[in-house]
C-alpha cells in the first residue's frame, strides 16, 4: 500500500458505479476522509465501510479539514461542483468528461489557474502501465512515424439514458490518440446511431486527421456482441497492439516488426512474430491515477491529464458530435 505522504484529506463526491472504485483507492492510499452522495443511505454505507465521515456536499466544501475533492457525480453536475470546490480552495479531481461544453470547461480551467488549485481530469487509460510503455516506445521512435491508429471500445451494455456512447466510452480513446500523435487534430468527423433509447446513440464512429499526416479512428459501442478494448498503432517501422481485454497480461501489449519488401517491383509484406513489450503488470491503473493526483497536490506539479489536456479532448469530442 502506498503511503499518503502529502497530508491530503480527500472527499469523494459520488459513490456510484465508478465512484465506489475511487473511494476504495483513496482509502487504500490512506487519503480518504469523507464520502458524499445524493442518497444519504449510500453515503452512510460507504462511510461505515471505510471508517470515514458521510457529509453533504456543502459540509465537505465548508470543511477546512478537506483539502481535495474528487468528483464522480453525473457529468452534467461536474461544472457546478468543480467550480464550487475551487471557490472553496480545494484541489480538484473530476471524472471524465471535465464538462459537457467548452464554456464550462474553460471556466473551470481558468478558475483553477487563478486560485492556484490542482485540477486533474480522470482520463484513466493515460495511467495504464501498458499504455505508458506503448507511449514511451512511440516517443523513442521505435514505431517510426505514426501513420494511423484505431481504437475499439465495445461491449454489451451498460445502456445509458443520459449520454450516448461517444460521451460515455470514447473520452479515454480521444485522450490516448492525442497523446500518441502529440498534436491537435486538424479535422474531426463523427457519426452515430441509436436503437435502444430514442435520441441516444448506441454506437459512434470518429475519424480524425492530424497536421503530421497521421489518422485516427475510434469506434465506441455498447450494442455489441462481446467486449473488446483494443488500440492498434501503425508506424512506418513497426506496429503495436494494446489489448486491455486480453486474458493474458503478457499479451496485452505486443509489438509487430513487420516489413515491406519492394525488391520485386511491388510491395510484399514481410511478417514478423509478435513481441511482448514489458510493462508493470501488477500496477492497477486507477491506483496509479489516484496516486498521481496526490503527488501533484503535494508538489504543486501539473497533472498528466491537466486542464489543457482536458480541453483538447473535450474540443475534439464536441467536433465529432457536431460534424
Amino acid at each position: 500500500m502506498a503511503v499518503n505522504g502529502s497530508g491530503a484529506s480527500v472527499a469523494v463526491i459520488g459513490c456510484g458505479h465508478w465512484g465506489k472504485n475511487l473511494v476504495r483507492n483513496f482509502s487504500e492510499l490512506g487519503a480518504l476522509s469523507a464520502v458524499v452522495d445524493y442518497d444519504a443511505a449510500t453515503a452512510e454505507k460507504f462511510a461505515k465501510m471505510y471508517g470515514v465521515d458521510a457529509l453533504t456536499l456543502d459540509q465537505a466544501l465548508a470543511s477546512t479539514a478537506i483539502t481535495e475533492v474528487v468528483i464522480a457525480a453525473p457529468a452534467e453536475q461536474h461544472a457546478q461542483i468543480a467550480l464550487a470546490a475551487i471557490a472553496a480552495g480545494k484541489n480538484v479531481y473530476v471524472e471524465k468528461p471535465v464538462a459537457l461544453n467548452m464554456d464550462d470547461a474553460t471556466q473551470i480551467a481558468e478558475a483553477a489557474q487563478k486560485a492556484g488549485c490542482v485540477l486533474m481530469v480522470g482520463h484513466l487509460l493515460r495511467y495504464h502501465p501498458a499504455f505508458e510503455a506503448l507511449l514511451a516506445a512511440v516517443r523513442k521512435g521505435e514505431l517510426g512515424d505514426i501513420q494511423y491508429a484505431y481504437s475499439n471500445r465495445v461491449s454489451t451494455g451498460i445502456f445509458r439514458v443520459e449520454e450516448n456512447a461517444l460521451w460515455s466510452l470514447a473520452p479515454h480513446d480521444f485522450s490516448l490518440m492525442l497523446a500518441l500523435f502529440d498534436e491537435a487534430p486538424n479535422h474531426v468527423e463523427g457519426t452515430g446511431a441509436g436503437w435502444v433509447t430514442p435520441g441516444i446513440e448506441d454506437e459512434y464512429r470518429v475519424n480524425m486527421t492530424f497536421p503530421s499526416g497521421g489518422r485516427a479512428h475510434i469506434f465506441a459501442s455498447w450494442l455489441h456482441p462481446f467486449k473488446e478494448q483494443r488500440l492498434v498503432v501503425v508506424g512506418d517501422k513497426a506496429m503495436a497492439v494494446f489489448e486491455d481485454t486480453h486474458p493474458d497480461k503478457e499479451q496485452k501489449l505486443r509489438l509487430y516488426r513487420h516489413g515491406i519488401d519492394r525488391s520485386a517491383g511491388k510491395p510484399v509484406p514481410v511478417k514478423a512474430d509478435a513481441e511482448a513489450l514489458p510493462y508493470d503488470m501488477d500496477a492497477e491503473p486507477l491506483a496509479q491515477e489516484c496516486q498521481h493526483f496526490l503527488d501533484c497536490c503535494a508538489s504543486g506539479a501539473s497533472p498528466r491529464t491537466n486542464a489543457d489536456e482536458a480541453l483538447a479532448v473535450l474540443g475534439a469530442m464536441i467536433a465529432a458530435k457536431t460534424a
